[in-house]
């Protein structure tokens, strides 16, 4: 390590958490059992599946027709932009937190709090439209093998006739919580194992599909105008962001600083593929007035006779997008944890299971909360909760990655961002621009959240930090 302590740094709202306290890789209460393609499969678990299975046919039907692809495309190229400038950081800050530990350190406490703040109610929102995503195919799944559940329990209430709770999709969310209290370890082994079948059906929808691909289908190819691929851009950008959830599990890593760059530029570039080929596929099989917005594979297969190989997908989906689920939970309870260690949170938070070695109190109150939104939200309600605090995540981390570079050029860096400060600059470009076009309802709940987390942080986290308790000991 270089440099001195940097107590002192900052003060007030602005104060910096020490890069070489947490540049350190060793000490942790954590266990460190992840490698490199454990990682990468969580973050392919993570960016695979919300999109291609729960999203792409809901933005293809009613925002962007045949031009979803370009509203992947877009995100993507955003996305790759911030995914640069976490691998930099990843692999010079190997510590749980992700944007919120990166923030924390380079601009100051009160800009780390709020992307911790805000990932936490985006992360388990995230939880909560898969978990809604895989329902609607085990609803469809359900009715082809000619069992009809009762009404009530399909989905939320002003969903459909009689629905009072999505009872199926709150049920996966505890089970994730479940899972991942049952120590890393574990939890990792079967997500790897789900991500590869995943990749599988992925790969078996764009093979079969193409030969029931109609060029006529691409026409008119932007029937809701350039605008609305945009606006579907937004709408799907989380689909493409699940390195950054990967990325809070750094000290459950054998070697982060070697290892998570690469998962993340890894999981984002197989990832982009597959989304791009998948797309293409779902709007030239079928007219996209005609794509189911909950089961969209499924559906067109079986539009084109191909119902049991619809019933093939539509488990794989189920099974598949659990692993989304599983990174994105692992994502809001690190960073919870991560936040009450450094005092912003009650320090009650951050209990470790004695034996596991997991932050089992908020994993299963993160299980609740997206069990709740899950249950009783419809699908595109629970998205709307999403993208602003990740999109400014991604503006952080972009920003931070500039000045850090700047202001400590001499801390060794494993993984080195090309194009400074071009790419991270495109990165906070694009972010903000994706912003413009979230609905209104979507800046309002945030707008909520944040005056929420001002009066917490005010009445609280300020004087609870341990970095207020330094500089107390200082004076």
């Amino acid at each position: 390590m270089t440099g001195t302590p940097e107590f002192g740094r900052g003060s007030g709202l602005f104060r910096r958490k020490p890069v070489e306290e947490i540049a350190d890789e060793g000490a942790t209460d954590l266990n460190r059992t992840l490698g490199l393609w454990q990682l990468t499969a969580i973050g392919v678990g993570g960016i695979i599946g919300a999109g291609i299975f729960a999203l792409a046919g809901a933005v293809a039907h009613e925002t962007a027709g045949p031009a979803v692809l370009i509203s992947f495309l877009l995100a993507g190229i955003a996305s790759a932009a911030a995914a640069l400038s976490y691998a930099e950081f990843a692999g010079m800050i190997p510590k749980a937190g992700s944007a919120y530990t990166y923030g924390y350190v380079v601009l100051g406490e009160i800009v780390g709090w709020f992307i911790g703040w805000d990932l936490l109610l985006e992360y388990i929102a995230i939880v909560a439209v898969v978990a809604i995503g895989i329902s609607g195919y085990f609803s469809f799944l359900m009715a082809e093998i000619g069992v009809h559940l009762p009404a009530w329990m399909l989905g939320a209430p002003g969903t459909g006739d009689g629905h009072v709770v999505d009872l199926f999709a709150a049920l996966l969310c505890l089970l994730i919580a479940l899972l991942l209290n049952r120590g890393i370890r574990a939890a990792a082994r079967v997500e790897t194992g789900v991500v590869a079948l995943k990749v599988a059906v992925v790969l078996l929808v764009i093979v079969v599909g193409f030969f029931h691909v109609k060029a006529g289908n691409y026409r008119p190819f932007f029937p809701f105008g350039v605008g609305g691929a945009i606006t579907g851009a937004a709408t799907v950008f989380f689909a493409v962001f699940g390195y950054d959830a990967m990325s809070t599990a750094a000290e459950e890593s054998r070697d982060a600083r070697r290892h998570l760059p690469r998962a993340i530029i890894y999981s984002l570039a197989v990832s982009m593929v597959l989304y791009v080929l998948a797309t293409l596929v779902l709007t030239g099989m079928q007219n996209y007035r005609e794509v189911d917005p909950e089961s969209g594979f499924s559906t067109a297969f079986a539009s084109v006779g191909l119902s049991g190989l619809a019933d093939v997908i539509a488990v794989g989906a189920i099974i598949g997008i659990l692993t989304v689920m599983f990174t994105f939970m692992l994502g809001v309870t690190r960073v919870w944890y991560a936040m009450s260690r450094d005092g912003l949170l009650p320090a009650w938070f951050a209990k470790l299971h004695p034996v596991r070695r997991v932050p089992s109190r908020v994993t299963w109150i993160a299980g609740g909360a997206s069990a709740v939104i899950a249950g009783f939200l419809p699908i595109r309600e629970a998205a709307e909760l999403t993208n602003i605090g990740i999109l400014l995540a991604f503006v952080v981390v972009c920003v931070a990655v500039i000045v850090l570079r700047y202001r400590r050029p001499e801390l060794p860096r494993t993984f080195r961002l090309p194009g400074m400060p071009v790419i991270p600059a495109l990165g906070v470009v694009f972010s903000l621009w994706l912003i413009t076009f979230l609905a209104p309802v979507t800046w309002l709940r945030f707008a909520v959240w944040f005056v929420l987390g001002m009066v917490v942080y005010l009445g609280y986290s300020r004087r609870h930090s341990l970095l207020n308790s330094a500089e107390r000991e200082t004076e």
